[in-house]
């Protein structure tokens, strides 16, 4: 997104123009099948919990095996085939006490107990998931299965190791987020809670929240809204469009900064196009309403500072996976809650406080 401000308050156009953008995607759409083959393919990812799962840096086959059959019971639920959702369920248990004991050797020995709680938990959860399977309550499915998946992404939480990659010695000025955070938007309709992600953006994911630290959007508008795509915040008051650190007097930016799924590291300044990637996806796409993108001009892919957005995903414009922005901004977190204050915000909105309320001591102020 455009992060330059015109007099009247409202950004110019995308590195793409935002009509001509939707424009395109409804071209697209309507093309014949060979216009499918310059974009990536379709992702049906779309909670933000199971996407922030699906992006921590780990490897543990079982433990991600259970989970992605639990998140797969969503289309037999929608079709309310209870027969197949309560069989489901449980061979998801069967493969629970099959792989257990790999499971738990899997974890450091230091957090073996906790993760071996984690996992009678999940037991529990999972013998309700099923006997809500066959009482056809789709209420008390959701709810076990929610809780089930909370478990095991907590779980996974745990495996992460050390920080996966090394950051460019270019960027050693820059803050960094060694990790996640969770931070709270207050804004003049209610609350968003998001998860900010430094395991596949850190700098991005570390320059908000040190700016949510500084107080910088306390009291920001938002400066952009368009129905069904985008609500953006973080241009200052004044002549700045960004951060000015106190200390060089210069406007603080921020690479484009994208993981791409199967790499050891991000891309840093280059977009799918420039790399050449037409089919590859992001580890954090935009596939879910209330995605956190990093703006930076339609000149450059470099200065981005301070200004972001949410990305309001519509389906039928913007199918997860099959957009124009994945490959062209940077996403660093999602809305977790809050997702019935977000549909009502407008540009007569802005947000009054952001606060860090997890994960402040994986922000680090320079390599």
């Amino acid at each position: 997104m455009d992060r330059r401000r015109r007099r009247n308050g409202f950004t110019t156009g995308l590195a793409v123009p935002l009509g001509a953008a939707l424009t395109l995607v409804l071209t697209l759409l309507l093309a014949v099948p060979a216009a499918w083959a310059y974009l990536p393919q379709g992702n049906a990812v779309s909670d933000p919990t199971a996407l922030l799962r699906n992006a921590l840096p780990i490897e543990q086959g079982d433990l991600q095996k259970l989970q992605h059959r639990l998140e797969d019971t969503s289309d037999d639920l929608r079709a309310k085939r209870w027969s197949s959702l309560t069989g489901s369920v449980r061979r998801a248990e069967s493969q629970l006490g099959s792989s257990r004991e790999r499971i738990l050797a899997s974890f450091d020995p230091a957090d073996r107990a906790t993760a071996e709680a984690l996992l009678v938990d999940t037991e529990v959860h999972l013998r309700d998931l099923a006997a809500a399977g066959e009482a056809q309550d789709r209420d008390r499915f959701l709810a076990e299965r929610r809780e089930a998946l909370a478990d095991i992404g907590r779980a996974e939480a745990l495996l992460v190791g050390p920080f996966p990659f090394a950051i460019p010695s270019e960027f050693d000025s820059l803050p960094r987020l060694l990790g996640r955070a969770t931070v709270r938007l207050t804004t003049t309709k209610g609350d968003l809670t998001t998860v900010v992600d430094g395991y596949n953006a850190p700098l991005t994911a570390g320059a908000f929240v040190d700016l949510v630290q500084r107080g910088f959007y306390d009291g920001l508008p938002f400066d952009r809204a368009e129905d069904f795509y985008v609500l953006q915040t973080g241009d200052p008051a004044g002549p700045q469009t960004g951060y000015v650190d106190g200390a060089t007097k210069q406007e603080r930016q921020v690479p484009l900064e994208i993981m791409v799924s199967g790499q050891e590291a991000p891309f840093y300044n280059q977009t799918f196009e420039d790399l050449g990637l037409f089919k590859a996806e992001p580890v954090l796409p935009f596939a879910s309403k209330g995605t956190l993108g990093w703006a930076h001009s339609d000149k450059a892919l470099d200065d981005g500072s301070s200004q972001f957005f949410l990305f309001l995903f519509e389906p039928e414009l913007t199918p997860a996976g099959l957009n124009l922005i994945d490959g062209r901004y940077a996403a660093f977190g999602y809305v977790v809650d809050g997702l019935d204050v977000l549909e009502e915000l407008t540009a007569d909105d802005g947000i009054v406080k952001a606060t860090v309320i997890e994960g402040a001591d994986n922000l680090r102020p320079h390599a």
